[in-house]
Order: C-alpha cells, then structure tokens, then sequence
C-alpha cells in the first residue's frame, strides 16, 4: 500500500474563498497562519503550503472583488510559522520571473536553517506583463522564454547552496581553525540571464537544497518538473485525467536519469464533509452558492465576454450580446482568462449547456467554475482519496479548505484517523525535515 502524502494549503480570499462564513476569519493576522499550520501538523500533514501573489488582479481598473487585498510577504509568514511548528514543513511559492536567484536562495538557506530543515520552494514564472509593471523588469520576457529563465535561476539557486559543503565549517576551539576550506561560499555564474559572481553568505542549511515544487500543467511545465522538482502541484481532480496527467510526468522523469518515485504528482483538493454522504451533498450546494454570488457570476462572465454585463440579472439568462474580441482584456491578471482563449466557443458552449439544463448565469457559473473534489461522509472521502493514490492518479493532495482558518480541523479530527486506519497515513513523524516527509533523498 502506497503511503499518502497530505499538505495544507493556505489560500488567502478568491474564489474558492468564503470570507462571508460567520466562522471566517481574518487572511492577514499571523493567529490565522499560526491555526492553519497547527492543524495540519497536529494531523501530521507533511507541509504547509504559501501561495503568493505579486499584484492584485483587478476588473475593469478596480482591484477583483475576491482578490487578496493585503497579501503578506511569504518568507515573513513562514519564518514566523518555523516558531510555532516543530515538525510541519513550510513550503512558499516564489516566483522566478521577477526576483534573483541570489536573494532567494539566501532566504530560502536562511528558512531552512531557522526551521532546522523544513524549508520547500514552489517555482512559480509569471506571465504576464500587467504584473511585471510592479517591477523594473517590466513584463519585458516574453511567454516563451519565462520557462527558460525559470531553469537558469534554478539553476542558479542549485549553484549558490552547493558553495558551501557540509563540513566547511569546523569551529575548532582548541586549534583555532573555523573553516575547512577559506573558499567556501565562492560561486560565478555567466549565461543569458545572469552574470554574477561573489561569495554566498549563507552556509549549507539541513536540507542542503530546500525541496522544489512545480506548478505548472503545460508541456513545458510538465518537461521542467521532470527535470528539476521534487513535487508537482497540479489541478487535476477527477480520477481518469489524474491517472493520465500522473502517467505522463512520471514517464518523461527517465530522461533526466529519474526514478518515478522522485517526483510527486499532488494535485489540489478541495472538500465538504457532512454526517452522512446526502448531508454532505446538501452542504456542497450551499458552499458553491456561498462561492459564486450574483455579483461573482457577473464578474466571472464578463471575463469571457470582456464587456459590461452589470445590467443582467445573475439570476437570469445568459446575455444575449456577443463577446468582445481583440480588444483590451478587462480582467487583469487573472490565470482563467487564458482558459478561455476562443471566447466565441466558449460562449457558444455555455449557452447550449444553460439551455439544455435551464441554468441562469449563476446556476452556470457554479456548474463550470470548478466543484469540490471530495464530499461525502468522513468515511467516504477518506475511501476516495485513498483510491487515488492507490491508482496512480496523485501520490496524495494539497488540501484547500473554504473557510480560514479553521476549515481544515474537521478533516484532521474525522479523515485523518480513518486513514491511519488503514495504514496508509503516517501516526508520527519518522524524521524531521520536509525531505525525511516526502522520502526525498538529501
């Protein structure tokens, strides 16, 4: 039996988000982060997971009603996590495109030490150029080269964490000698997208390297995992297009000289649970409305319409006018306008699937815009995910609760226990770096 790998995901307000549940509370406040990580280590989760963002999204100029206004520096966040948890590793999204790769292996050297090796790196690109104007850089790299510059840090960071060995460090008192080699930290690196050269100040951290995540479902994603991360976060929910998209990165790992068990797929998961499965049922509902509200519903439609629709009624028809094309988008950075890049089709789509199931705007909303991935009665989700792993469809999922910060205690107090049942979820921690977690090689 295969073993499950779990992690909770720490997501901020958006749209999986219900920041309206009376038991909601705050996305800023470190009590929040402090509750989520807690939790999850309680349950013995192997990670936290951080996602970033580096610029509110904004909707016809005025920042995204389910943006995350006021999102916290990540390195501050899980710094401040390393004091409270003992076990729990702490993995950050970090993009590649903007930053150097000199500073973030530093603060990423500097959390695993803190944290006494429980540091993970989720390489994120960016993608657009809308984002890039909060930096010097610009959004001067083009879409085709951002996975290039992505392998060339990483690379990069690989370079500036092996400077120091394990053993440069002697700190003899008695003889006097504190370094074995006086070139320790020596590092020069001369390619396409940097040319530095110097010392790296931070000697090697528990880890050595921290743990690399990859998020990306495109072919170059998929190539750039295979050759470089630990972990693939993906977003494949059912069980057949996760066997498929499992299958896939796992073949291509033998051409960089890989084991399959070297990368994990974890997909992101969402869940409702109730007493019973129909109970449940009834609460998912409930969740996806509290989700998509009328004025959501219209937000989300414009995307695709990239025209003013605030005079139909969310509760009625789809608009009866056609979508705007080739002209400035009026969603600002949000990943779901490029889903939709024929958006005549796609209009032509929702409107037969609205009229042969008689859905308003919202009903259509809901029906499209994702569901959650597990909703049942403790005893059948614990079953579902278990099914997964045990197929080849994930190694085990990055968990996204829709209330923070206390979403994920049901899951801890009712699945996890059912799972250690069956003796595929561990009881206690066997080691204590994330590594040692995932059984990922030092």
């Amino acid at each position: 039996m295969k073993q499950i790998h779990l992690a909770a995901h720490f997501p901020g307000v958006n749209n999986t988000t219900v920041w309206s549940d009376p038991q909601a509370g705050s996305h800023i406040e470190f009590s929040s982060f402090a509750h989520l990580a807690q939790t999850a280590e309680r349950a013995k989760f192997d990670f936290f997971f951080l996602a970033e963002g580096l610029r509110l999204r904004e909707h016809a100029g005025r920042i995204y009603d389910l943006d995350v206004v006021g999102r916290p520096d990540t390195f501050t966040v899980l710094a401040g996590l390393a004091a409270v948890t003992e076990r729990l590793g702490l993995t950050g999204t970090i993009n590649s495109t903007f930053n150097e790769p000199y500073e973030v292996a530093r603060q990423f050297a500097s959390l695993d030490h803190l944290s006494e090796g429980r540091a993970g790196w989720n390489v994120v690109t960016s993608w657009d150029a809308f984002t890039g104007e909060n930096f010097r850089r610009g959004g001067y790299l083009p879409e085709d080269q951002r996975y290039q510059r992505a392998k060339l840090f990483l690379d990069t960071a690989f370079e500036l964490f092996d400077s120091w060995r394990a053993d440069d460090i002697v700190a003899d008192k008695s003889s006097g000698v504190f370094l074995r080699d006086p070139r320790a930290g020596a590092f020069e690196r001369h390619d396409a997208q940097f040319d530095i050269a110097g010392r790296f100040t931070v000697p090697r951290s528990p880890q050595g390297r921290p743990v690399i995540l990859q998020a990306g479902d495109s072919d170059e994603g998929r190539e750039f995992a295979a050759a470089t991360a630990d972990a693939i976060f993906t977003r494949h929910g059912t069980l057949d297009a996760g066997r498929k998209f499992y299958a896939d990165v796992k073949r291509r790992l033998a051409a960089y000289g890989r084991e399959p068990h070297q990368l994990l797929v974890l997909p992101a998961a969402t869940f409702v649970l109730g007493d019973t499965d129909a109970e449940a049922e009834e609460l998912a509902s409930v969740v996806r409305y509290q989700q998509v509200s009328g004025q959501t519903a219209i937000r989300f439609l414009e995307q695709v319409w990239n025209r003013d629709l605030s005079g139909y009624d969310p509760e009625g028809p789809l608009p009866d006018v056609e979508p705007v094309v080739g002209a400035d988008a009026l969603a600002k950075g949000r990943a779901q306008t490029r889903m939709y890049r024929d958006p005549v089709a796609t209009v032509r789509e929702w409107r037969e699937l609205a009229a042969a199931k008689n859905l308003s705007i919202r009903d259509l909303v809901v029906e499209v815009s994702g569901r959650q991935t597990f909703v049942g009665a403790p005893a059948t989700v614990a079953e579902a995910i278990n099914t997964y792993v045990q197929e080849d469809a994930s190694d085990g999922f990055i968990l996204v609760p829709h209330v923070t910060p206390g979403g994920l205690d049901p899951f801890a107090d009712k699945v996890v226990p059912l799972l250690q049942e069956r003796g595929v979820f561990r009881s206690e921690y066997d080691g204590t770096t994330l590594r040692d977690h995932l059984g990922i090689d030092r």
